[in-house]
């Protein structure tokens, strides 16, 4: 048996920890998803959208509260508590991001959903599919397969990188647009952005997980 088949043989199976963090990853894609729901066929009212992502949100919340209790009580986790901590940490970040965006878009009164802020939703809904991927890795020990995911996470990160800067170029070379409609894009979009980003950061600690225990 190698050695670190071994070790995980020896450990409790601590399962509610990947449980934990399967679920808040999960979360995460159904906000992504939700906010593809701004835009055709769907196109639902903004209202509508922000509820539905702030009740996600709240549902992640939950699991974050769930994950630092639970590290609490158990004295030897399947990962390092550090790496449990701070990969919950970051999936948090990301739900979060993501209700900050609608929410800004809604207090700003954005009249309708525009195309730089779908590409990015889009983009987004891939990100947080990876790490619905990766997360389900950690239970089964795949940690292989983590190091493609974060590749993969880095290339949607560039590509959100890439649709930022060229969508923020056109604002302000838009002679048209006024700049208070400037900044509520500008805003909106670096929000998602954002999102995506604390994605980027969540596949890097699966990555480094994947190097300890690989």
């Amino acid at each position: 048996m190698p050695f670190q088949a071994f070790v995980r043989w020896l450990l409790p199976r601590e399962t509610h920890f990947y449980e934990n963090l399967e679920r808040q990853a999960t979360l995460c894609n159904e906000a992504a998803t939700a906010l593809l729901l701004l835009f055709p066929p769907a196109s639902l009212p903004l209202v509508e959208v922000k509820e539905k992502i702030s009740a996600l949100e709240h549902l992640a919340d939950v699991q974050v509260l769930k994950m630092e209790e639970a590290l609490a009580k158990t004295f030897v986790t399947p990962l390092d508590r550090e790496d449990l901590r701070q990969l919950s940490g970051q999936l948090e970040d990301v739900t979060d991001l993501m209700n900050l965006a609608i929410r800004t878009s809604h207090l700003y009164g954005l009249e309708a959903p525009f195309r730089e802020m779908q590409a990015l939703s889009e983009t987004l809904t891939k990100a947080t599919a990876l790490l619905c991927e990766g997360v389900g890795c950690l239970r089964k020990h795949e940690y292989g397969a983590l190091l493609e995911i974060n590749r993969q996470a880095r290339q949607h990160e560039k590509a959100a990188d890439t649709i930022f800067r060229q969508a923020v170029s056109e604002l302000f070379a838009n002679e048209k647009i006024g700049f208070k409609e400037l900044l509520k894009k500008k805003e909106i979009l670096e929000g998602l952005e954002n999102a995506i980003d604390a994605c980027d950061g969540a596949a890097e600690t699966l990555s480094s997980i994947a190097v300890k225990h690989g």
